[in-house]
């Protein structure tokens, strides 16, 4: 087993696998205005060889400049944030996740994905095993609210959306991670 207490941003690092990236582009939907910006899957990207898998997500997403992490599930019903991005990463179970609102893409999760979301971009579990359990992070600096497809919110959404600046980092592998090829930062 590998104990992270102490571990060093180097260390975390030797966690990371090759991995592949899906990403998936999804269009407004309704009152859910999604994003430009594509929504990506690492593939069993983080070994979670520890007594406490959760922690390697928290200590991965802290070193890349992703705070705010906590410990749960996704929510069974439609939402999305539009003052943060965010990222999950799966340290048990699994899931059936739906993003973009009704009718949009539909992927199974599974321990060492992680997903990271763009603000705007709707997220729902539709079912999971009864041990899943997800890290969540934001970038640093972003604080994140709530949304549930709402009429009256998209206005509102929309605008802070467009503020909202690309993090600094990838979550995984830091600054010069996958997500730049995706999110045009190269």
């Amino acid at each position: 087993m590998v104990y992270l207490e102490g571990m060093k941003t180097q260390e975390v690092q030797t966690l990371v696998n090759q991995f592949q990236v899906e990403a998936i582009q999804i269009q407004p939907n309704g009152n859910i205005p999604n994003s430009e910006l594509p929504l990506l899957v690492y593939r069993r990207a983080v070994r979670l060889q520890s007594d406490d898998p959760a922690s390697v997500f928290e200590k991965l997403f802290e070193a890349n400049g992703w705070s705010g992490s906590w410990r749960n599930g996704i929510y069974d019903y439609h939402h999305y944030h539009s003052t943060a991005h965010e990222v999950l990463g799966v340290y048990q179970g699994n899931a059936t996740v739906n993003f973009g609102g009704e009718g949009g893409p539909i992927t199974k999760v599974w321990p060492g994905d992680v997903v990271i979301i763009p603000a705007g971009v709707s997220h729902t579990n539709l079912g999971a095993s009864p041990d899943f359990g997800v890290v969540g992070a934001y970038p640093k600096g972003q604080k994140v609210d709530m949304h549930h497809g709402k009429p009256e919110e998209r206005t509102k959404a929309e605008a802070n959306i467009s503020k909202l600046p690309l993090p600094e980092q990838d979550p995984v592998e830091g600054g010069d991670g996958a997500f730049r090829r995706y999110w045009g930062q190269d």
